[in-house]
């Protein structure tokens, strides 16, 4: 089971969802939320300067949606129908983006069942498209996912990380999410 808590992130409220801990382990509990608070807290820190990296754009041509990638970084084999691609750094193939696209079926057929699932916007990238962002914090793996609609199209990036890291990429994903960007 797990919990999600709207966390600040940048001046956005992000969706965090982390492990629900027993009540019989209190002090894993207060680890969870200091972790928590880190990786937030981490997001205001002046460390990170999109300048300071050399940048390269993966483009998606089946689905019309592209975003920046370091240029160090290799991306792993792209499924055979190009609905997306994920790439890993140099030094540590455990950190992951990845961005994915899908067709949906039409709202008349899914609308009475997605009306109480769906999560409002709560991120905007900087070509102006509203979406939803949600940080998961695990013990093991943390990850951030954007969703995006567009017609009959969802749109997926994510950034994951081991949990320990996920601080050391938090800017990282955060800027790549901002830049996605829909032409399609």
């Amino acid at each position: 089971m797990s919990t999600t808590v709207k966390t600040c992130s940048l001046g956005k409220n992000i969706y965090t969802k982390f492990p629900s801990v027993s009540k019989a382990l209190p002090n894993v509990k207060l680890v969870c939320i200091y972790a928590l608070f880190t990786i937030v807290s981490g997001c205001s820190a002046p460390n990170f300067n999109a300048s300071n990296i050399t940048w390269k754009t993966y483009s998606n041509s089946r689905y019309g949606f592209e975003f920046p990638y370091p240029s160090n970084w290799t991306a792993l084999t792209a499924p055979e129908n190009n609905d997306g691609i994920a790439f890993v750094p140099p030094q540590n193939n455990s950190v992951e983006i990845r961005a994915w696209a899908v067709n949906q079926l039409p709202k008349s057929i899914t609308e009475d069942q997605d009306s109480e699932k769906a999560i409002k916007p709560n991120f905007q990238t900087a070509q102006g498209i509203s979406g939803v962002m949600l940080v998961e914090v695990g013990q093991q793996v943390s990850l951030m996912t954007l969703t995006l609609t567009q017609g009959q199209v969802k749109y997926y990036w994510q950034g994951r990380s081991s949990s320990q890291e996920f601080q050391d990429y938090y800017r990282l994903f955060y800027y790549i999410a901002q830049q996605y960007r829909i032409w399609g």
